[in-house]
């Protein structure tokens, strides 16, 4: 659970930079910063009039203190191959960087110290493969530039799997003032919600990446959900089709476990499509495959990240 001070504020206009061979910075662009030459932004989420909850403080007491900083909220995912860099060298550049820019930390921790696995999945972190997390190597800064309903807010997380260094920014500009563009592989929030149902005519099934679940846990996040309306949307438009909802679980645990957590998670979601959405049951299916359809190598943290998941499979007409 997440605690939210009343505080409006902004994140920052900054495009973060990771340390040497730097892109060079554009003095038009407000308070850009710059990557590597070999970065590649996997991901890009936009909104337009949204908010984000900016944490200030470590996991305790089962919450993260935050407070809402409203504005244009951007989330890019980042991916640096063949670094070798510690995250703590990394941080230490974006920490830099962010001074020489003005901006004071508000809060920064590392893993354990910011509450390893309860403060990570507290925060809305962008999924594999566009972004991994391993809950023990990962960094974490909130800063500030300015004061008031102008002030900028920047977060950042990094982290490492293998030989890349993952770099997740987060941040919000004032008054509708628009990021700085990037480059890269970019989308809004609408036109991610287009590209799940284009995924599903498509390809025929869709991972529903921003589904919430605890640990073990089959109940469903609180949500919303873009993926969910997007879907209910989707058949709204399309009478006649009908959708499969099929868990997908990690290696970790019996066989049995996992088949019956998979689709209890799937019947979950299927619950919420009706409930909230207003999805006729008959038009739903759920079922769940337990560990038998993995997308990545279980051995790996990131990877058994991938593998926990709900899809969304498009059936036949009948």
């Amino acid at each position: 659970m997440i605690r939210r001070k009343a505080m409006t504020g902004s994140l920052c206009t900054a495009t973060l930079g990771l340390l040497a061979l730097l892109l060079p910075i554009d003095a038009a662009q407000a308070q850009t910063l710059s990557l590597p030459a070999n970065a590649e932004m996997t991901r890009e989420l936009h909104d337009a009039s949204g908010t984000y909850a900016v944490p200030i403080g470590p996991w305790r007491d089962g919450e993260v203190d935050t407070f809402a900083a409203e504005g244009t909220v951007t989330r890019q995912a980042w991916r640096v191959a063949g670094s070798s860099l510690t995250t703590l060298q990394v941080i230490n550049q974006f920490a830099d960087q962010l001074s020489s820019e003005g901006f004071e930390t508000l809060y920064r921790c590392e893993d354990a110290a910011c509450g390893g696995f309860d403060f990570r999945f507290a925060l809305p972190v962008l999924p594999p493969p566009e972004m991994f997390v391993d809950l023990f190597d990962y960094r974490f800064i909130a800063a500030r530039q300015g004061q008031g309903a102008q002030a900028r807010y920047v977060t950042l997380l990094v982290s490492r799997s293998g030989a890349a260094t993952y770099v997740q920014i987060t941040y919000v500009t004032p008054g509708g003032d628009a990021a700085a563009p990037a480059g890269g592989a970019t989308s809004t929030e609408n036109a991610d919600d287009g590209a799940l149902v284009a995924a599903l005519r498509t390809q025929g099934h869709v991972v529903l990446e921003d589904l919430d679940f605890g640990t073990g846990a089959a109940a469903l996040g609180e949500g919303p959900f873009a993926s969910l309306a997007a879907l209910a949307d989707f058949l709204d438009e399309n009478p006649a089709r009908r959708i499969a909802l099929v868990g997908h679980t990690d290696t970790v645990g019996g066989y049995q476990s996992n088949l019956a957590l998979s689709r209890q998670r799937a019947e979950a979601v299927m619950r919420r499509l009706v409930a909230q959405h207003g999805v006729a049951a008959d038009r739903l299916e759920a079922e769940g495959i337990a560990y038998l359809a993995p997308v990545a190598p279980n051995d790996t943290a990131p990877g058994r990240e991938a593998n926990r998941r709900v899809e969304a499979v498009l059936l036949a007409h009948e």
